[in-house]
């Protein structure tokens, strides 16, 4: 996606419309630091920033679809801040995610495994003398 970037100051207004982001959110990003700071105030007190953050707010919005948190995001931005290119940074924490989603799914796969069971030995009328002493016989483990 190719962003204009402007070299002129823009208010926090025009910085929302432009990143398609809500003026709430340009305002949380900069709070926690993922921003850099404004540029300056204009005479009438607006915060002014520079172009650039166009183009640091379309890579906060692509990481995040990506599944990174904002944490991550912001050490990823530490080290560009530092003049590097932040490529490894982002390889491993998206390598980390990778990781992480496939644990995800296998934990998935059993439970989806554990429910098919359940469900294939479903008992619709329980043994009545099973009621008593539990919620749900066929999800709960009774000693008969």
């Amino acid at each position: 996606m190719n962003l204009p970037v402007t070299k002129s100051l823009l208010k926090i207004g025009e910085v929302a419309s432009l990143s398609g982001l809500p003026v709430k959110t340009v305002r949380y990003y900069e709070e926690i630091g993922l921003l850099a700071p404004m540029v300056e105030r204009s005479q009438a007190g607006y915060r002014l920033f520079d172009g650039q953050i166009i183009n640091r707010l379309a890579f906060i919005k692509r990481a995040q679809s990506l599944g990174l948190t904002l944490d991550e995001i912001r050490n990823i931005l530490n080290v560009h801040d530092q003049g590097q290119l932040p490529c490894g940074e982002v390889k491993q924490h998206l390598q980390d995610k990778l990781t992480a989603i496939t644990q995800q799914i296998e934990a998935l796969e059993t439970l989806r495994s554990e429910l098919q069971g359940l469900l294939s030995g479903w008992q619709e009328s329980p043994p009545a003398h099973l009621i008593s002493q539990t919620i749900c016989p066929n999800i709960q483990d009774v000693k008969e």
